[in-house]
């Protein structure tokens, strides 16, 4: 297979899994223009690394998600000069990551997003393949991690999320 025949192929994997790099975006970049481009980055080093694509060795989804995570997170340490902190998320971003239109904002929401966003680069890649209910094998081949170690910083995220809602809901009573 060569030339016209992989931009095809490539053309119609990525229309399938473009979702997949929106909300990746979504999770490492601040505004929507910067998501964007950061999505528009990841589209451009999936076309550049498809020709090492082995579908023997790992299905698109997950080669997707290791390349667009490394993409993210090269990124995001660039950017890094700033404060970390990232503008929060507007309802029409909330219909992005859901995929579908979102019921009326909830509070709680805004606290998790908020909170994923104060992760640092691998938790929040860790969270995201978990809230797209990927496999502890699947999300331990994409970051390069055992899956007993995936299942061990999955429950001490989960942790700590439940504390700071927990202190979020006292402080809000």
């Amino acid at each position: 297979m060569g030339g016209k025949a992989d931009q095809q192929r490539f053309e119609a994997l990525w229309r399938e899994h473009r979702g997949i790099v929106l909300k990746v975006a979504s999770v490492y970049a601040r505004s929507a223009e910067e998501r964007l481009d950061l999505a528009q980055e990841i589209g451009a080093q999936l076309w550049r690394s498809f020709a090492s694509f082995d579908e023997r060795r790992a299905k698109f989804s997950t080669w997707l998600y290791r390349i667009a995570l490394n993409v993210a997170i090269s990124h995001l340490r660039r950017e890094s000069g700033g404060d970390g902190r990232f503008e929060p998320l507007d309802e029409g971003h909330l219909e992005t990551i859901a995929g579908e239109p979102a019921a009326e904002p909830d509070e709680r929401i805004g606290a998790l997003h908020t909170f994923i966003g104060e992760l640092d680069a691998l938790n929040r890649a860790l969270i995201l393949l978990y809230l797209e209910d990927r496999s502890y094998a699947e999300i331990a081949e994409v970051l390069g991690i055992s899956a007993t170690n995936v299942a061990t910083k999955i429950n001490r995220v989960k942790q700590k999320l439940r504390g700071q809602m927990t202190a979020a809901t006292t402080i809000g009573a």
